[in-house]
Formats: C-alpha cells, structure tokens, sequence
C-alpha cells in the first residue's frame, strides 16, 4: 500500500491516496498485538525492561531514519514519491526476513541452546497456558479489572503525546523556528535518535533495580512511566515559550521532551504482560486500538486549533493540552496500576480452583450434618 501511494495519488486523487493508507493501518494494527505476544513468550520477567524496549525503540531509529532520509528524498530527482518507494520496498524486505527467521517461542526454535531455552520457559513459570488447553479469551473478566482501564488510559495518552511530537512538531520547527525541509529532518530526527541511545540505560537500570530489590515492579514501572510522561508535559509547556531567536534552546527542549518519553517503554508498555503474560497481545490489541484512536485526534485537534501556523499562542495552546493529558494520563496510572498477575491470566487454573473450593465446602458441610446425626 505505500509503494502503490504515489501512484493512487495520481490516478485516484485524495480519494484513493487516503485508501492506501486506511488499508495500510489496519495491516499495521497486527503488529503491535503480534510483538507483545512473542515477547510474553520469549522474554523473563526480570528482562522485560531491557528487550522489551530494545524492540520498541526500533520504532523510534526507523523514525530517525526515515526523517533523515525523507527530505532528501522528497528533494530528489523522483521527488517526493521516492520517499514511498524506497520505506514500502524496505518494509516488504522486512516482513519477508521476519517471516523466515522469527519463532513463535523458544520450544519452536531448533537452534537455541538447550540452557537458555530452559531458563527462558522456567523463569515464565506456572503463567504459560499449555497449549493444549488453550481457554477462550475472558473477556468480561478483562472488561472488569481496574488495572485494565488505569493501562488503557495511560496507553491513550502516550499516544496523543507521541503522535503529537511526531506529525506537529516537523511542522512546528519550520512554522516557528523557521528552518528549511532538509535542515528541518535533522533537527526533527536527533530527538529521536537521542532517545533510542537513552533507552539502553534506562531499561538497563529499571531491570537492574528490579533485580537487585531496590524497587519493586511495580514501582519501577510507575517511576519509569512518570519520567516518560511527566518530563516531557514540561518540556512541551516549555518548548512554547521558545523564542525565533532561541534555535538550541528549542531543539533542547525538544530532546528533553522525546527522549525521556522513551521511559514509558519500561513503564506501562510492558505492563500488558505483568498483568497476564497469557493474553498481552490481547491486551495490547485492546488497549492500542483505543489508544490509536487518540493518535488520530491528536493532529485533527491540533490543526482545528492551529489556524496560523506562525501564531506561537495557538502552538501553546495544543502543548498545553497535550501536557495535560500526558499528566492525567499518569497520574491515573499511579494511581490504579499494578504489576501483579491477574486471577483471569490463567483462566483454567482458576476455575479448578473455584470447583476445588465449592467441591470442599460442600464436604465439610456434609461432615458437619454426618457429625449432627451422631446422639
């Protein structure tokens, strides 16, 4: 769909070219669900920090490349299709490379040593559902649980806040700062850049804290989302106060803001598999199609209320907002969140155990009337 973008553009209008990209979204909404899944597959929980991040933060270098590359490319001979040809033909390269190498979990993977295929599916422990006894997804039970609804709310406001960063402030930098298309994908993508360097040591240490006991998961992941939502609902609140003569100042700002926002990555994006490693991709698919729906309000909001580009009030307004939803978005994280396993994680186990329980009081209460008829 993206390769074919240029070419609905010019032969189907606006029409066909928004096609292309409503198909191109929902193939793309599979990833996101498909990731969680393989990683409460393949990860320990003592690790889901670090490779957890490391995975995601792939999202943000493919970010840097593509803002790097994209205004050369539009700037081009071919001009600015040549940006779809080049990120659809590396994307189908990609898909293809996924398909052959990736495994569906360690018991699946011929060539993984026996060790480390050991100590990845006991670290998982009692949570991993047989695969035998697969249940249907307990969705009431889902629909039910606070921690549930404290995720989805954090989750839609990471989205709002990211993809605010990520289609305004391209437009911001030259509206504002007054800098040229090329010099533009610079300054836009080292941001970007910054945080994926940054994303190392921050789910290094959150793991490492996590080891050693000096905080518990759950207020790991509550710190780690604070710094990613709380620091860069400043930083956006500052970046409106930047001045046209204040270049580096802004470009700071705007480091600070997206590069601390890679800590939600250690925060409430793992959280799907604390609270149930059985279903995270379920989770994840119910919470980002949400959370998406955020991520499209976003930008329309923000071009209602941004009707002169080069008004720098009405920019402050839109960071004023989305600092707004990125501290509630938290707060009811702190909140309402947690890192235990849900009794619904293990729906099979848990039901054993009710008919367990029902299946001993109806014993003791036969004992008891046995005991009664004694003179």
């Amino acid at each position: 769909m993206t390769i074919s973008s240029p070419f609905a553009a010019h032969y189907g209008g606006w029409q066909a070219m928004i096609a292309t990209r409503v198909i191109s979204g929902f193939a793309q909404g599979t990833v996101l669900p498909c990731l969680h899944t393989l990683l409460s597959k393949w990860v320990p929980p003592e690790e889901r920090g670090r490779l957890a991040t490391f995975v995601y933060s792939g999202g943000w270098i493919g970010n840097v490349i593509c803002l790097l590359s994209s205004g050369y490319l539009a700037a081009s001979a071919v001009g600015w299709p040549s940006c779809f040809y080049v990120w659809g033909s590396i994307t189908i390269l990609c898909g293809i490379s996924f398909y052959l190498l990736g495994k569906d979990s360690p018991s699946e993977h011929s060539r993984i040593p026996l060790d480390e295929k050991e100590y990845i599916e006991i670290s998982l422990g009692v949570t991993e559902i047989n695969e035998n006894e697969k249940p249907a997804t307990p969705w009431m039970s889902i629909l039910r649980s606070i921690p549930v609804w404290a995720l989805l709310v954090t989750q839609c406001a990471q989205a709002w806040g990211f993809w605010m960063l990520l289609t305004e402030i391209p437009s911001y930098m030259a509206s504002i700062m007054r800098f040229d298309i090329k010099k533009n994908g610079l300054v836009t993508a080292l941001p970007y850049f910054t945080a994926w360097l940054v994303s190392f040591p921050i789910s290094y240490v959150s793991d490492l804290c996590i080891r050693r006991h000096i905080m518990t998961t759950q207020t790991s992941r509550k710190v780690c989302n604070t710094i990613g939502q709380w620091i860069p609902a400043v930083a956006l609140i500052g970046l409106g106060y930047a001045r046209q003569d204040q270049p580096e100042l802004a470009v700071g700002i705007l480091i600070t803001a997206v590069s601390c926002n890679i800590a939600a990555c250690c925060g409430h994006n793992v959280n799907h598999m604390d609270l149930s490693p059985n279903f995270a991709g379920t989770l994840m698919g119910f919470t980002n199609t949400t959370a998406t729906v955020c991520s499209i309000l976003a930008p329309l909001i923000a071009g209602v209320i941004i009707t002169d580009s080069t008004n720098i009030v009405q920019w402050r307004y839109v960071f004023f907002l989305s600092a707004g939803i990125y501290t509630l978005g938290n707060l009811v994280f702190i909140l309402f969140g947690t890192s235990r396993v849900q009794k619904w994680n293990d729906p099979i186990r848990s039901n054993r155990e009710s008919v367990t329980r029902k299946i001993s009081t109806i014993g003791t209460i036969q004992e008891q009337k046995d005991i009664d008829k004694i003179p």
